[in-house]
């Protein structure tokens, strides 16, 4: 958010409080509304760690002052009337005081749902190859990891040669998971491949 933006901000309007949506940066998900002052967002702004305004405490509040879990800034963005921002962050820890992901649980977009999956599936890394599939493939090594995204390729694609549009969801959905498994194998991320997608998407405009 440069300055000009800054400046068009209508504060008069909405009486020096603005409603601020708060989105994970990467799952897309809506974690909570807060208001911010033109204090709040300044902070908010040199601090890197989204900061509001609290109505009841009457002074500013960053989320996480005692919780730790703070929604670090990623980006604002004004709405078309300059009356309202949406502040996409990355959440450390659960948003809402309830100890959910969201103020507005049990709401999960689909894609919300992979980016809990990759959660799990970073916290699975270290645990006892007992305690599940996804621990004993990561006991098994890279090599058996990589492998085993190979064979789900394969049958992927063989379900689509056959046309069975059934089997072709379950072989993607197997496929998929054990890249997702592979991609913290190597400490990479779905957000890493999007990051990709989105560079060659630009340099072919």
């Amino acid at each position: 958010m440069n300055s000009e933006i800054l400046a068009q901000l209508d504060w008069e309007k909405v009486d020096n409080l603005m409603p601020v949506v708060i989105q994970n940066a990467i799952s897309g998900d809506v974690l909570m509304l807060g208001y911010m002052s033109k204090d709040a967002l300044n902070v908010t702004l040199e601090s890197g760690n989204v900061t509001f305004y609290s109505r009841t405490k009457q002074r500013l509040w960053t989320k996480g002052e005692t919780s730790g879990n703070f929604l670090k800034l990623v980006n604002i963005y004004p709405d078309c009337d300059n009356d309202t921002l949406l502040i996409l962050a990355n959440p450390l820890g659960p948003t809402c005081h309830n100890g959910t992901e969201s103020c507005f649980a049990p709401a999960q977009s689909q894609w919300g749902f992979l980016y809990e999956l990759e959660n799990l599936l970073r916290e699975r890394k270290n645990a006892s190859p007992d305690s599940s599939y996804t621990a004993r493939l990561y006991a098994s090594g890279t090599k058996r990891i990589a492998q085993k995204v190979g064979e789900e390729g394969v049958e992927t694609a063989l379900a689509a040669t056959v046309n069975d549009r059934e089997e072709l969801k379950n072989e993607a959905s197997d496929l998929l998971y054990h890249l997702m498994v592979l991609l913290q194998d190597q400490s990479l991320s779905l957000s890493d491949v999007i990051g990709c997608l989105q560079a060659r998407h630009k340099k072919a405009e």
